[in-house]
C-alpha cells in the first residue's frame, strides 16, 4: 500500500468525529470488507460493499479506491452523497464506477442499509451462465426465492444503467449480474453477508457440480423446492444472521484485527 493510503490519523480522532451511529455502521462496514477478503472473495482493489450513514442527510459510506479489502479499517472508509461526492475528506478517493450501482440500490431501497457486490471465480461464472442459478443444492434452494437478474451493459459508468438495476432488483435480496458478479442487500451488515455467503455458496458449488456435464446433474425435485421455498420465507435467514454475525466478528479478531479502528 503507498504512502498515500496509509491512515493519516489516529483511530480515536476518526472515531470521535463522528456519530456512535455512524461509527457503528463503519465498524460493521469494515467488518465485511475483512470477510471478503478471508473468504478469497476479493478483486484486488475493485468490487465495492457500502453502508447507509444513520440520519437523514443521505450519506453513505464506500472503500477508499486503492487499498485491498484486508486493509479497510472503519476510519478509512470515504462518506459520500447519494452522487457519489465526498462529504467528510479524510484524505481517500472513490471509485465512481463502484458507486454507481451501490447508489441506486440505496437509493430506491430504504430498507437496503448494506450492499455488498463481488467478483468472485465461482459467481462470475454462474452469472456468465444461460440458466443462471439452478436448484441443484440445498444452498441454491435457499437462496432462489430471493434471487433476481440483471443484464450486463458495460462498466458501471452510465448513471441510467441505476433506473434499469433497481427495477431488475424490485424487493429482491440477491442479485446475478450477468457476465459480472453477486449482488446482496440487508438491513443489516449480518444479513446481507448471510444471503452473500449461501449464493456464492450456492455457486461453487453449481460449477462443481457442472463439471461433470449439464446432462449429469440432479435437479432437485419439485416438491422439496417448494418446501424450502415455503421455510426460507418465513424469516430462516434474518434468524441464521443473528445468531451468525457474533461469531464472525469474533472469526475476525483472530484472523484479521483491526478492523474497527
Amino acid at each position: 500500500m503507498s504512502a498515500a493510503l496509509q491512515p493519516h490519523d489516529s483511530a480515536a480522532s476518526a472515531r470521535h468525529d463522528v456519530g456512535a451511529e455512524e461509527w457503528q455502521a463503519r465498524v460493521e462496514l469494515a467488518a465485511l470488507y475483512r470477510l471478503v477478503a478471508l473468504h478469497g472473495w476479493d478483486d484486488m482493489i475493485f468490487t465495492h460493499l457500502s453502508a447507509r450513514v444513520p440520519g437523514p442527510e443521505q450519506h453513505f459510506l464506500i472503500n477508499p479506491y486503492g487499498m485491498f479489502f484486508e486493509e479497510i479499517t472503519a476510519s478509512a472508509l470515504v462518506k459520500v452523497d447519494r452522487d457519489g461526492r465526498v462529504v467528510a475528506d479524510n484524505g481517500y478517493g472513490i471509485n465512481p464506477a463502484g458507486f454507481t450501482i451501490h447508489s441506486a440500490i440505496h437509493m430506491a431501497r430504504p430498507d437496503a442499509h448494506f450492499v455488498i457486490h463481488l467478483h468472485s471465480d465461482q459467481g462470475v461464472a454462474v452469472a456468465a451462465q444461460a440458466e443462471g442459478l439452478l436448484p441443484l443444492t440445498q444452498h441454491a434452494l435457499g437462496v432462489l426465492p430471493f434471487l433476481a437478474y440483471h443484464d450486463y451493459e458495460g462498466v458501471a459508468l452510465n448513471l441510467d444503467e441505476r433506473e434499469r438495476l433497481v427495477r431488475d432488483l424490485g424487493e429482491k435480496n440477491l442479485m446475478l449480474l450477468r457476465n459480472h458478479g453477486t449482488l446482496a442487500v440487508g438491513a443489516t451488515a449480518a444479513e446481507a453477508w448471510v444471503g452473500l455467503f449461501f449464493l456464492e455458496r450456492a455457486c461453487r458449488q453449481q460449477v462443481m457440480a457442472l463439471s461433470a456435464g449439464r446432462a449429469c446433474v440432479l435437479i432437485a425435485p419439485e416438491a422439496a423446492q417448494a418446501e424450502v421455498r415455503a421455510q426460507v420465507t418465513r424469516g430462516m435467514f434474518p434468524m441464521a444472521a443473528k445468531l451468525a454475525w457474533p461469531g464472525l466478528l469474533r472469526l475476525l479478531d483472530r484472523r484479521s484485527p483491526g478492523y474497527a479502528v
